[in-house]
């Protein structure tokens, strides 16, 4: 783990089925606005929050991933598979501790922000490291006006500040107003194109 002492590293979770260029915009936009040296996409086995009903493999999943990204500061990780663990909360203790020297920014998008709560130990998350929220069509206004938001309301820097959340300590956290991009991993699905690298790993829905 020597290579990312002392980095900057975003880290966005998800299911990532499939991975699109709306997750890439987030990424790149937080490499800029957050000053981050790196992103990883943390691909998780199963998200607990969603059906496994419509998720494709994780190796299907993770594969799309790497096919998608050309950036040498972004990363598509399986570390929660070799890791064991299916909550955030456990994922950044894990993580903490694996880079003691490095610091973790949790990226998100605003539909997140507005489920937050329903996350285990969801409070714990915010306590460990900062985080991130990038604006999302629909979820913004109910995000920012809901529970995580409320509570943490004092805990909120302004987005001039952004570029110094990773030297900030938890709880910290900013909202990223940003052009919004129209790709969604539910309208992909919905819409399989036969001959689309992924359709061979996402059923569509009966």
């Amino acid at each position: 783990m020597d290579l990312w002492r002392g980095q900057r590293i975003g880290l966005l979770g998800g299911s990532f089925n499939p991975a699109h260029e709306g997750h890439l915009h987030i990424s790149l936009e937080a490499i800029k606005r957050l000053g981050l040296d790196h992103v990883w996409w943390l691909v998780s086995p199963q998200n607990p929050l969603k059906s496994s009903k419509d998720m494709a493999p994780l190796q299907d999943r993770l594969r799309y991933a790497r096919s998608l990204v050309r950036h040498p500061r972004i990363h598509v990780s399986d570390i929660e598979q070799r890791l064991g663990t299916t909550y955030t909360a456990n994922t950044l203790e894990r993580l903490k501790s694996l880079l003691p020297n490095s610091r973790l920014i949790w990226l998100m998008g605003a539909d997140n922000l507005q489920q937050f709560p329903h996350w285990n130990r969801w409070t714990d998350i915010v306590a460990s490291v900062p985080l991130a929220v990038f604006d999302r069509n629909h979820y913004s206004l109910r995000g920012l006006t809901g529970k995580m938001a409320t509570r943490f309301r004092h805990s909120r820097l302004s987005v001039q500040a952004a570029k110094a959340l990773a030297t900030k300590t938890a709880p910290a956290w900013v909202f990223i107003p940003l052009r919004r991009h129209p790709a969604s991993a539910t309208e992909i699905r919905e819409a399989q194109i036969a001959n689309s690298p992924f359709s061979v790993a996402v059923k569509p829905k009966e």
